[in-house]
């Protein structure tokens, strides 16, 4: 009997949000769901990351309307999973138990069935309420480990520091750093754990590595998550799969590639050859990606890449002569045990799906994309994107001095956001630090949890103004408020608990998108009214004239 492995669809959260800055529309969504619901995915990735701020924000849609719609559609024919941020939830500072709860309360009740929780410090602490509140609720709690890469230091850097009698990290982020991680989720009460690849810089040797070594020293469900950005991502998804996990994650073919997750399609046929059931219904998945592509052409300036692959009908059977020998070749390879080969060969099946080219700065510089892209905006609105090379080389000190965080959200932007910073400094001539952002201070302080590599005292209190660690105090946590609406008729702004949620976790964005609605409520109940009696109505003849009128009635 052929061994399972689920697949994890991505393509309505993570894959629209990597490829199309999440930018579906409530109507483009409900086109796929008729497809969803014959397809047969293990889960589908549906909510959370950008999703409710981007639906109000961009859209004016309701996050709500937009969660129960695909659960209406789908009707249990696949899991439902959400993105969590552990204690911050969706924004930086953590939220008190109160609010953890609320939303995750919430968010099982409309739909979501698992909840990837991941806390961007990989701070386990961070977590342990959403992991409560998720199970409390009925829910599953699917517990990610951030991967990450150690920071790289020149020779002169070492030996800069090594004179300044500083100690410099040799590796942090080892196996054993991630298996820990892992079993102490499970000891928290997590019901499965995922290797949650933001920037694609998992190598598919360590792919391997990671699955066997978790495989061995967790006794829970393992999912794998990576991106195809640095041209890693479909080799080492199927080093994970050759390794023993339980669970992918894709993208529909339309969807997938450069900085988004690799295609289903060509894990399908990867698990083929390795002997693997998914279960999933190829002739609705064929029809999806049709629809997707459709989509797609929609949604035209906002695709980056401008990079379709070619259609490719799963269902058929039909493979080219040209991808069928780079399939069994690499598959074959990685029974092997042949790294290299493997990934040679699965950036040549990248090639022939058209996806774009590795992303060099972010293999070299590992750093995400988005965090890339955004310091280049940074360094563009101040004249200075000549200086990116010397932003990118100041990373792993600015990341150093913080304590070596992962670079994930929002991390990477933190860290980013100060890299810049310094190099504008330098070139002002002021030292480094002189300009510090709010949310480095905070981070550095000890506010948003534990860092991997402690902060040096010295430098926390230059920044910070304390020398020891001090965690955010949710005592002092304050309600966002909920006003009366005198003009739309002395309603609240935010009708329900549902609504109120989304004035804690996004509160310029929600008070927007929530005067709207009530707004266009107040309208539909004016035009809705009876119109109002003419008071001149009866009164528009004298008496006599009725008289008159009768009269002539009676005599005719």
């Amino acid at each position: 009997m052929p061994r399972k492995l689920l697949v994890r669809d991505l393509t309505l959260r993570d894959g629209q949000q990597s490829q199309f800055a999440t930018r579906m529309n409530q109507s483009q969504v409900d086109r796929t769901l008729p497809h969803y619901a014959k397809a047969g995915f293990w889960g589908m990735e549906v909510w959370g990351g950008a999703v409710p701020d981007s639906v109000m924000r961009y859209l004016g849609e309701s996050p709500w309307t937009r969660l129960e719609k695909i659960r209406d559609g789908v009707a249990g024919a696949s899991k439902l999973t959400a993105l969590s941020r552990g204690r911050n939830l969706f924004g930086y500072n953590p939220y008190p138990d109160s609010v953890i709860e609320g939303f995750c309360t919430n968010a099982v009740k409309s739909g979501v069935d698992v909840m990837r929780i991941f806390d961007a410090l990989n701070d386990i602490d961070n977590m342990t309420s959403s992991i409560d509140a998720v199970k409390k609720a009925g829910g599953t709690a699917d517990c990610a480990v951030c991967y990450t890469t150690d920071p790289q230091f020149t020779r002169g850097e070492r030996f800069s520091a090594f004179l300044k009698g500083r100690r410099l990290p040799k590796a942090i982020f080892t196996t054993k750093y991630f298996v820990d991680k892992a079993k102490e989720l499970a000891r928290r009460g997590a019901d499965m754990i995922s290797i949650k690849d933001m920037a694609g810089l998992v190598e598919p040797a360590a792919a391997a590595d990671l699955v066997k070594a978790i495989k061995d020293a967790v006794p829970l469900p393992l999912d794998f998550h990576t991106h195809c950005t640095p041209g890693f991502g479909v080799a080492s998804v199927l080093m994970a799969m050759a390794s023993g996990v339980d669970i992918v994650d894709s993208v529909v073919l339309g969807f997938s590639g450069g900085p988004a997750a690799p295609a289903f399609e060509i894990v399908q046929l990867f698990a083929d050859r390795l002997g693997l059931e998914t279960g999933v219904d190829l002739k609705s998945v064929s029809a999806l990606d049709a629809e997707l592509r459709s989509i797609r052409t929609e949604l035209d300036k906002f695709d980056q890449f401008k990079r379709l692959p070619p259609a490719f009908d799963i269902a058929s059977g039909a493979v080219p002569a040209s991808l069928e020998g780079l399939v069994e070749d690499a598959v074959a390879a990685a029974k092997a045990g042949k790294i290299d080969v493997v990934l040679g060969v699965c950036q040549d099946i990248e090639k022939w799906f058209n996806y774009p080219e590795p992303d060099g700065i972010v293999k070299r510089a590992q750093i995400p994309g988005g965090m890339y892209t955004n310091m280049l905006a940074q360094l563009k609105e101040a004249k200075l994107e000549q200086h990116m090379e010397e932003v990118l080389r100041s990373v792993p000190l600015v990341r150093l001095d913080a304590g070596v965080p992962p670079l994930v959200t929002p991390t990477s932007q933190i860290v980013g956001v100060q890299a810049v910073n310094c190099v504008i400094d330098k070139t002002q001539g002021k030292p480094w630090y002189t300009n510090v952002s709010k949310n480095f201070i905070e981070l550095v302080k000890g506010s948003y949890g534990r860092t991997p590599w402690p902060v040096d005292p010295a430098f926390r209190e230059k920044i910070a103004g304390v020398r020891e660690e001090t965690p955010y105090d949710t005592s002092k946590y304050k309600v966002q408020p909920n006003p009366e609406i005198p003009e739309f008729g002395g309603v609240r702004l935010a009708l329900d608990g549902k609504e109120e949620l989304l004035l804690e976790l996004f509160p310029s964005v929600a008070d927007k998108f929530l005067r709207a609605e009530r707004e266009k409520e107040w309208k539909a109940k004016l035009a809705a009214l009876p119109p109002e009696p003419d008071p001149d109505e009866g009164k528009r003849f004298p008496p006599e004239f009725w008289e008159e009128e009768l009269q002539a009635a009676i005599e005719a």
